[in-house]
C-alpha cells in the first residue's frame, strides 16, 4: 500500500498535515458506508475497502516513523523497527541513563523530574526528526534509517511516561 498515493498527495517527509488530513475527511465522507446503502453489496465492500485504505493511510502518513518507513519502502529500503540498523553505543548509553533516571523519578512519585525527563526526550525527538528530515532531502539513506532508530527510541520512552503521568 502506498499511502502517498491512496491520500493522493507527493512522497515526501515534509508534509502539512493539516492540508492532509482535510483530504482525508473529505475522502472518508466521500467513502462513508451511508452513502452506499443503496448500491449494490459489491459497490459497498468496495467503497468499505477503500475507506479502510484511506483510513491506514492517513495513520501512517500523520506518524513520523511510518511516514519515514513508508518513503524508504517507496525507495526499495525495508527498514522495520526488527530490521533497523544497530543504534550507535553512545546514544544507547544515554538512553539507558535516561530510563533509570525515569524509573528513579517514578519510583520517588517525583511528578516534576518526570516531566522534566519527558520534556527533554520530546525536544531531542523534535530535533531528530528534522535530522529524518534532511536526511530524506539529501537523500541520505543511511542518515534516514539511524535517526528512524533514535526516533523508535524516543517514542518507546515517551509512552512510557505517557503511562505513568496518569498514576502519578
Amino acid at each position: 500500500m502506498d499511502p502517498f498515493a491512496i491520500l493522493g498527495i507527493a512522497p515526501s517527509f515534509d508534509v502539512d498535515l493539516g492540508a492532509i488530513e482535510q483530504t482525508h475527511r473529505e475522502l472518508s465522507r466521500a467513502l462513508h458506508p451511508d452513502r452506499y446503502v443503496g448500491a449494490g453489496s459489491s459497490e459497498r465492500r468496495e467503497a468499505l475497502a477503500r475507506a479502510m485504505e484511506v483510513n491506514e493511510a492517513w495513520r501512517i502518513v500523520r506518524d513520523p516513523i511510518r511516514r519515514a518507513e513508508a518513503l524508504l519502502q517507496r525507495n526499495g529500503v525495508t527498514v522495520a523497527e526488527d530490521r533497523a540498523p544497530p543504534a550507535d553505543p553512545e546514544f544507547l548509553m544515554e538512553m539507558l541513563e535516561q530510563r533509570e533516571a525515569l524509573s528513579e523519578a517514578i519510583a520517588a512519585k517525583d511528578r516534576d523530574a518526570v516531566a522534566r525527563l519527558a520534556a527533554a526526550v520530546r525536544t531531542r525527538a523534535e530535533a531528530t526528526e528534522r535530522a529524518v528530515a534532511g536526511g530524506f532531502a539529501a537523500k541520505a539513506t543511511d542518515t534516514v534509517t539511524e535517526r528512524l532508530g533514535e526516533l523508535r527510541f524516543f517514542r518507546r520512552f515517551l509512552d512510557e511516561v505517557s503511562a505513568v503521568e496518569d498514576e502519578l
